[in-house]
């Protein structure tokens, strides 16, 4: 019985054999380590020949074996290098938990160093992501401003000296869906992310900022939210929701201090597969465009056309500073002047317009009229 080598990466004598290499001079049995996962040949073993009997000359044999020997050692120094940055990666990823950076940035710092990993490039050489950053067809000048930016953090924590290349993130004008094509999407949605996708579209919340919130924020009797754990330094705030929301938050269950007990991912994967389906069925694609930031969104701009009050925007957004809400008063000209019409012959009727976001017209023939944009 042979007795299987130990492995060049780790130098572990727990290995499989993983099948056979077949080349021109003969087939080679291939080895898989059980303790790091990497894959090897033993090109120094006798050869077997396969299929019909070739005769093969010496000089052959060992150009073959030379040219084995040559991969095995380049793929040992890859495998070693990408080691090596997998992890620094884990020790970077950590060190950003450590100083307090969210779930969410801690994760998307992870996928673009992957993307890195991907492309090629070797995290421990800064001119390497450099020329794989270059050398990205698929990526805009944005994602390589964002990956180079990412990069850089990882390079100042883990001490290599890097200068981001000249790239700039264009500034667009976010997307403002139709209020029915949101309302049609919660429809669409199960009872959780129908829950908190309502949730985001009366308060403007960040998504994390609505998974984080508690059972002991939700006041049922007057219908308020308080957020005392914002995002990004901004500002704590309460919320006024409507007895719609109210409701759809109460078939939650409360066995849980979170309301709604899920990770971000999870939510997200919700939420592309719903769009996905519904975008098909109704034969909208505008409806992928639609994500859990899109709704702060659309709410600034709602909020600022129906009161023109960009410090009500500003304080209801969270924002510490001006400037991060004007950005929503570029985004009223709408294109069209359609509107929904409404009556109210009581105060009862009249309440319950203005929590749907309707907006006081006039009064005529003792009844009041109501309008809101399409």
């Amino acid at each position: 019985m042979v007795k299987a080598p130990a492995c060049p990466q780790c130098g572990s004598k727990r290995v499989w054999k993983d099948g056979l290499r077949y080349t021109s001079a003969g087939t080679i049995q291939r080895y898989i380590c059980r303790v790091c996962g990497y894959r090897f040949s033993e090109p120094s073993k006798n050869l077997r020949s396969f299929g019909a009997k070739t005769c093969i000359s010496n000089a052959c044999q060992e150009r073959a074996l030379l040219a084995e020997v040559i991969e095995k050692e380049k793929r040992v120094a890859g495998a070693t290098t990408d080691s090596k940055a997998k992890s620094a990666i884990i020790n970077f990823l950590w060190q950003l938990k450590k100083e307090g950076y969210t779930e969410t940035t801690i994760w998307n710092y992870r996928r673009y160093l992957n993307w890195l990993l991907k492309a090629g490039a070797n995290l421990l050489d800064p001119e390497s992501v450099k020329e794989t950053i270059a050398k990205r067809k698929g990526w805009n000048e944005t994602t390589k401003c964002i990956v180079s930016a990412a990069y850089a953090t990882f390079a100042k924590i883990n001490g290599i000296p890097f200068k981001p290349p000249r790239y700039k993130a264009a500034k667009k004008l976010p997307f403002i869906p139709l209020e029915e094509e949101i309302d049609a999407l919660i429809a669409a949605s199960g009872r959780k992310l129908a829950c908190l996708l309502q949730l985001l579209k009366e308060t403007g919340m960040r998504i994390n900022e609505a998974l984080n919130l508690q059972w002991k924020d939700v006041d049922f009797k007057r219908n308020v939210i308080t957020l005392n754990a914002p995002e990004k330094r901004n500002n704590a705030r309460a919320f006024k929701i409507s007895d719609q929301l109210a409701s759809m938050l109460k078939t939650l269950p409360m066995d849980k201090p979170k309301v709604f007990g899920i990770t971000y991912h999870t939510a997200e994967q919700c939420l592309l597969k719903t769009r996905k389906r519904l975008a098909r069925k109704l034969g909208n694609p505008r409806l992928l465009r639609i994500t859990f930031h899109t709704l702060r969104h659309w709410k600034a701009t709602m909020e600022y056309h129906k009161t023109k009050d960009i410090l009500h925007v500003m304080k209801m957004l969270g924002h510490r500073h001006l400037e991060s809400t004007l950005v929503y008063t570029q985004l009223v000209n709408f294109k069209t002047e359609e509107y929904h019409s409404a009556v109210a012959h009581n105060v009862e009727e009249a309440r319950r317009l203005i929590e749907q976001g309707f907006e006081y017209v006039c009064e005529v023939d003792g009844v009041h009229v109501f309008r809101k944009r399409k």
